[in-house]
């Protein structure tokens, strides 16, 4: 799609999607950018180009899971395209920088809306909740024929950078480089605000402020007063700042949820979370603790997220699947990471309050070893009561896949995960 809503290159996708499906690939998802459907004035869309894709999609008789992307893209990892937020918005932060995510330093990130505008009348009159919620509102009316034919199977919500829950912690536009800690995402006037108000009534008005000893960007926990082993993470200020930053993201997503449920009633909804594993294996979880992630060692930090999804009825789609914590060891020692052990967490809190979970590779995946790891975190052989991923995204559709070697093992991949796994896998592909 490119940025007038067009869609390009045709032919060759056609010719894709109809292999996908000759080797009976379930679907496509695919993503529906805020910045390009809503790009040039408030309320003005322009859903021609994806009307279009659907119906290729449909005709070939594959499903689509669509997320609603409210984040740009570019300058992540994987990120191939420049996709912005829309002009309007642009234009909106210009004068008034505030309403982007702000780090310690006052540098403002890009990405997406920062959570203290969900509900400040600050998008030409309607806070940033009321713009998504237009949005999928309008979508739900516009692509109605696609949810009829049961085309569309579900709608993934954007809610952070990525269309991932959690803060923009750790952007590579900033310099930041695996396996940085990150920092923390809460510095524009309406978080700081809200920081203000949450410590004046907890009676200490001078916790107004976030950690000044948390370190950089690239920082390792252990070379800051705050992460590392009995540091401030765990102190009574520490704490209550740390709580108060993961309820900030956990109400964002209830007050998103709540409306895309109105939206897209009938339909199936899921909301994505980010596989930060690096630092894993140490107290504090520092990487965790910058993204949103209350989850040290002596406190389980996903059980919250997901009693919130569930209250929603919302299913939760996990990344990292295809990572295994020997290969993390080999590649970083020294990041301490266990992708094997926050899988293993991240899937029971969510199997623990029954609602469906869903999954996707993290990084590019072409050899056995990874698909056959997914295969295992898809139905894991040791559960005694047989709990298995509803769905599984392959990241994504590109010529490397295409590659006759590479495009042979994912054919492998997709009949396995069909017929080893449950009846009830879905296996799709990401474009």
């Amino acid at each position: 799609m490119n940025m007038d809503g067009e869609l390009v290159d045709q032919d060759i996708l056609i010719d894709q999607l109809r292999i996908l499906k000759s080797i009976n690939v379930d679907g496509v998802m695919v993503d529906c950018w805020w910045g390009i459907v809503e790009r040039h004035a408030p309320q003005h869309y322009n859903w021609n180009g994806y009307k279009e894709l659907f119906q290729i999609v449909h005709s070939i008789g594959l499903k689509l899971q669509v997320v609603m992307s409210f984040h740009e893209c570019g300058g992540n990892v994987g990120d191939d395209v420049d996709t912005p937020l829309p002009q309007w918005v642009t234009e909106i932060g210009q004068s008034n920088p505030d309403i982007y995510f702000t780090d310690r330093e006052g540098r403002r990130n890009h990405e997406c809306l920062t959570w203290g505008i969900d509900k400040e009348r600050v998008l030409k009159g309607r806070t940033a909740v009321e713009v998504y919620f237009d949005f999928m509102r309008s979508f739900r009316v516009e692509c109605d024929e696609f949810f009829e034919n049961k085309t569309i199977s579900e709608i993934e919500i954007g809610l952070g950078p990525c269309g991932e829950l959690r803060y923009p912690s750790y952007p590579a536009s900033f310099g930041w480089k695996y396996p940085g800690i990150g920092e923390f995402q809460c510095y524009d006037k309406y978080l700081k605000k809200n920081l203000t108000k949450a410590a004046e009534l907890r009676g200490h008005s001078h916790w107004k402020d976030g950690p000044d000893n948390a370190g950089s960007y690239n920082s390792h926990p252990h070379e800051t007063k705050f992460f590392c082993d009995g540091g401030d993470y765990d102190d009574y200020r520490g704490r209550f700042f740390l709580t108060w930053y993961s309820q900030f993201l956990i109400d964002h997503g209830e007050r998103v949820l709540s409306l895309a449920n109105l939206a897209f009633e009938g339909t199936d909804v899921a909301a994505k979370l980010s596989g930060i594993h690096w630092w894993y294996k140490t107290a504090s979880h520092a990487a965790e603790l910058t993204a949103g992630f209350y989850n040290p060692c002596n406190r389980d930090g996903y059980a919250p997220i997901a009693a919130m999804l569930k209250k929603h009825e919302t299913a939760l789609n996990f990344t990292c699947v295809e990572l295994r914590t020997l290969d993390q060891h080999e590649g970083f020692p020294e990041a301490l990471a266990d992708p094997e052990g926050l899988v293993w967490q991240v899937l029971n809190a969510a199997w623990d309050v029954g609602i469906k979970v869903a999954s996707e590779n993290a990084l590019p995946c072409y050899d056995r070893e990874g698909y056959n790891k997914i295969l295992q975190n898809a139905k894991p052989p040791s559960d005694p009561d047989g709990k298995h991923l509803s769905a599984f995204t392959y990241l994504r559709l590109n010529p490397t896949l295409m590659e006759i070697n590479n495009f042979s093992e994912f054919a492998r991949f997709v009949k396995r995960m069909h017929g080893q796994s449950s009846e009830n896998v879905q296996a799709l592909s990401e474009f």
